[in-house]
């Protein structure tokens, strides 16, 4: 079985009950460290065989053992992947990971700052059709069809074009929420400090009755900074 490392840099934080995280496990026409690259199509037979059987690739940690192949393998999955799919940019996954100690421990990996301690994703593959390369500027081999064994983060990736695209948790720290309002819905810190004294204690209470309550989180940021951002009456001169 062979291997493909694709990088996981991006990380944003959203609500839910459970410890998801998505991303792309691999990136078409990008030549990897190894001097390989994917052809798009290269796992219609994996994903068709999944569908059909329900016999997906695994979610390892590491690949089950460690960087160089010495010391002792460890099979047991860490969680399990809950969509693959092909589309324009590569292999796009979704997945969540297991509420065990290794499965909590590498959400916690993914989630910190100033960046995560995991970063990568690597896939375990089986090559069944291939082009070599025909002139010295080529890549090594295009890979036209892989039976896909299992896909690992990993600390040390070998792609830099696939990434991460979301990490998500039932648990928003007061600071995670303020950097989600600063970075992704364009507040000041002092804005977003409105917000928080305002709304965060209602919005943590949604997620306590079991409600992760983001149409009403948007909705109160909305409020919240259209009364912000409203013009105030002037006086007369």
């Amino acid at each position: 079985m062979e291997r493909i490392e694709c990088s996981l840099r991006e990380l944003k934080l959203a609500a839910s009950d459970a410890m998801t995280f998505s991303g792309y496990g691999a990136v078409f026409g990008n030549v990897d460290a190894y001097g390989d690259v994917i052809a798009p199509g290269a796992f219609a037979e994996t994903l068709a065989t999944a569908q059909k059987t329900g016999i997906w690739p695994a979610m390892l940690l590491q690949h089950g053992g460690s960087m160089f192949g010495g010391g002792a393998m460890d099979q047991t999955p860490i969680g399990v992947w809950t969509s693959l799919a092909e589309d324009g940019k590569g292999l796009k996954v979704e997945g969540t990971l297991a509420p065990t100690p290794r499965g909590q421990e590498v959400h916690a990996l993914m989630k910190m700052a100033p960046r995560p301690a995991i970063d990568g994703l690597s896939i375990g593959f089986i090559p069944i059709k291939w082009r070599n390369r025909s002139t010295p500027d080529e890549p090594r081999r295009t890979l036209e069809t892989i039976k896909l064994m299992e896909i690992s983060p990993v600390t040390f990736p070998a792609n830099d074009q696939a990434r991460i695209t979301g990490v998500k948790s039932g648990n928003i720290s007061e600071r995670e929420f303020e950097r989600w309002l600063m970075q992704d819905a364009g507040f000041s810190r002092s804005e977003a400090r409105v917000v928080i004294n305002q709304g965060f204690k209602a919005y943590a209470a949604m997620q306590d009755a079991g409600d992760d309550g983001l149409a009403e989180l948007v909705a109160m940021v909305n409020r919240t900074n259209a009364a912000i951002l409203q013009p105030k009456p002037r006086g007369k001169s």
